[in-house]
């Protein structure tokens, strides 16, 4: 999925010079995917059971290498807004089966482990990154399509055998568990309320980033600089739920949110406001290590309010914002890229100001559901991020 979903980054300078993209067509092409994508974690929302199924999985691993092969074989702008619509469909579809499936699993394991899994998105942005690198010099935009998807179905093969998360059981056979998990804590609606503006936020200054960010190196670096960074970010992604999980012992979750949304403003704006080789790099590392730790923060700080369906809208509210953040920035772009990523920059900066809000009388301490096994089912919630808990601890 990191792969499949991510490559157009490094790929996007090459169409612009190469294949006559233009920067608002970019910007187009990057909403279609994130509009696909929202409408594949919606379908994980509503449609539990294909979420399942081993032959949804395999046919959209497929899908995704296909989409990608398609890409080269023509010029026409609508064929491509739907190739990239395809791809961010089942790239949701795959992510929402194997965090599933990774969670149902791994349930009773250390919760940093989780968190590894998560750094798979990371693995593939690294190795679509080195992937563009090393084709940027030797061959086209063409070749770097066809060569992902190869990357794509490689990777396809040990995923083939992922199983899915086993069904449920039926709720007439736990009565008693639905009965308790009824019972509700405090009101925690203008706590959620602070946490789904500042996670929406996220959502559009992190994709304004991690659309254009190879894009805006480039204007101002060597060529192979971009690509390069771009291989940092993933390189610094693959770590990074486990570290936070690791912190989050420590530290409350809105504290860590609120430091981690920070450093990826900082990280976002780098590039535009001091420029060079340095910049860039430390800029990928910050933002690699940040954006898939906001959202494994924000997924389980969601989860400990215990407001109902709060993974469900938090997830809808990140979709929405990717689906903004490039049409938001697209009037920007006439003259380069660097405005774009200091809106980025200021965008997550307003996310962390929600995130501070989050920290005023947070709950750290939710009470009990009333019965010991109740607390003992909601400690895999601790885990369903990577994230271990810090309720009992101030900030």
């Amino acid at each position: 999925m990191g792969v499949g979903r991510f490559v157009y980054t490094p790929i996007l300078p090459l169409m612009h010079t190469q294949a006559g993209l233009s920067a608002a067509t970019g910007a187009n092409l990057a909403t279609a995917n994130y509009v696909g994508y929202l409408i594949g974690a919606l379908a994980g929302t509503f449609l539990p059971r294909l979420m399942r199924s081993p032959a949804v999985l395999r046919s959209c691993l497929v899908l995704l290498s296909v989409s990608l092969a398609a890409m080269p074989l023509t010029h026409a702008t609508g064929v491509w807004l739907l190739l990239r619509l395809c791809a961010g469909v089942v790239s949701a579809v795959i992510f929402v089966i194997a965090v599933s499936s990774l969670l149902s699993h791994l349930r009773d394991h250390p919760a940093h482990l989780p968190g590894w899994a998560f750094g798979g998105v990371g693995a593939g942005i690294a190795l679509s990154g080195a992937l563009v690198l090393a084709l940027r010099t030797i061959a086209d935009w063409q070749a770097a399509w066809w060569a992902s998807a190869m990357l794509s179905a490689l990777l396809a093969v040990p995923a083939w055998f992922l199983r899915p998360e086993p069904a449920p059981p039926s709720a007439s056979a736990t009565p008693a568990a639905g009965a308790e998990r009824r019972e509700t804590g405090p009101r925690t609606h203008r706590w959620f309320t602070a946490l789904f503006a500042s996670y929406t936020l996220e959502g559009v200054g992190y994709i304004i980033a991690g659309t254009f960010l190879v894009a805006a190196i480039d204007q101002s670096s060597p060529g192979w600089i971009g690509s390069g960074a771009w291989v940092l970010v993933g390189l610094a992604a693959i770590p990074s739920s486990a570290l936070w999980a690791g912190l989050g012992r420590r530290w409350s979750r809105p504290s860590l949110l609120l430091a981690a949304l920070g450093v990826q403003a900082v990280g976002i704006a780098l590039p535009a406001l001091i420029g060079g080789v340095a910049a860039a790099l430390i800029s990928a590392v910050l933002f690699g290590a940040t954006f898939i730790g906001v959202s494994t923060l924000a997924l389980a700080t969601g989860a400990h309010l215990r407001f109902p369906r709060a993974v469900a809208l938090l997830t809808a509210g990140y979709s929405v914002g990717q689906i903004l953040g490039p049409l938001v920035a697209t009037p920007l772009l006439r003259h380069g890229y660097h405005q774009a990523l200091l809106l980025a920059a200021a965008v997550v900066l307003a996310s962390a100001v929600a995130a501070a809000l989050l920290r005023i009388g947070f709950p750290h301490h939710m009470p009990a559901l009333g019965h010991p096994v109740v607390r003992a089912e909601a400690a895999p919630d601790r885990q369903s991020t990577g994230l271990g808990t810090a309720e009992a601890r101030a900030d």
